[in-house]
């Protein structure tokens, strides 16, 4: 079994990827740093919220499979 996937938090980070998003998830992205800065006192910025994002949905794929939210969303259900 596999150790739980965590995302790697506040360090440096040497590899590097670029992902294209629309303005609206940019916005949301943003908003949802405002959020947890506003109202949940956590200072984190739009990399971090990102590496979290992915380690959730990648635990989720991991422990769920078919019916993860990832395979669902890809589907179109």
């Amino acid at each position: 079994a596999r150790t739980p996937r965590r995302p790697s938090g506040r360090e440096r980070h040497d590899e590097k990827i670029t992902v294209y998003v629309s303005a609206e998830e940019l916005m949301d992205l943003e908003h949802a740093r405002l959020v947890l800065r506003g109202e949940h006192g956590l200072a984190v910025d739009r990399g971090r919220i990102v590496r979290e994002a992915v380690a959730v949905v990648l635990a989720d794929l991991e422990s769920r499979g078919e019916a993860s939210i990832l395979v669902r969303r890809l589907r179109g259900s």
